[in-house]
């Protein structure tokens, strides 16, 4: 028996995609289960098509799925993934959060580890304000926050960040540390869930 984790997450121009994909890849490191779920793009096309890199971030994921209720439901634990859009939560995730109302109602999220993750353009960007607005919404579902602390060695080595794997967009796409540091992230997230379910850490 293992654990379900959902990692939901909005990216425009591509890195807080790639920031999902490693969070993801490091809960599947540790034997969770694993949905991979963007939400819905709320852009009108104009505003895409005026980006070249929005649209082609928009046209290579369409293969993701998109995110639902029902895959909250189904998992065991969160993590959330947003650029940081005037240092607080992007309007597309948002959107997606306000929608759980009735699951809060019944407490689905209660009691279930969560943790997120971010980018802004540049280092103090607003990375740290946007992580702890996502965990604003963790304390309302009564969910357990999971941050990586300084518990890792690639916590210090992408930046020191102990809120969350957060990537400065300026630099350009997230480097190889910084990515270790999100599978750390989706590792000790996992490994948590684990714990709280009684189950056997490896």
């Amino acid at each position: 028996m293992s654990v379900k984790v959902a990692v939901v997450y909005y990216s425009s121009t591509g890195a807080v995609h790639q920031l999902a994909q490693a969070v993801a890849e490091g809960a599947e490191k540790a034997g969770a289960e694993v949905r991979l779920r963007r939400v819905p793009e709320l852009a009108p096309d104009a505003a895409i098509d005026a980006n070249p890199a929005w649209r082609a971030h928009v046209d290579a994921t369409t293969d993701v799925e998109v995110a639902a209720l029902d895959d909250l439901e189904w998992a065991d634990a969160y993590a959330l993934g947003s650029p940081t859009r005037f240092g607080n939560v992007a309007a597309q995730l948002k959107q997606f959060v306000d929608t759980t109302g009735g699951l809060w109602q019944r407490g689905v999220m209660a009691d279930k580890p969560a943790t997120a993750f971010t980018s802004a353009h540049n280092v103090h960007g607003g990375n740290e304000s946007t992580l702890l607005a996502l965990y604003n919404t963790f304390h309302h579902w009564g969910s357990v926050i999971v941050s990586p602390g300084f518990t890792d060695p690639a916590v210090y080595a992408a930046g020191g960040n102990p809120y969350g794997t957060a990537h400065p967009g300026a630099n350009g796409a997230p480097a190889e540390n910084v990515l270790a540091a999100a599978r750390y992230q989706g590792t000790r997230l996992a490994t948590i869930a684990k714990r709280l379910k009684g189950l056997a850490v490896d």
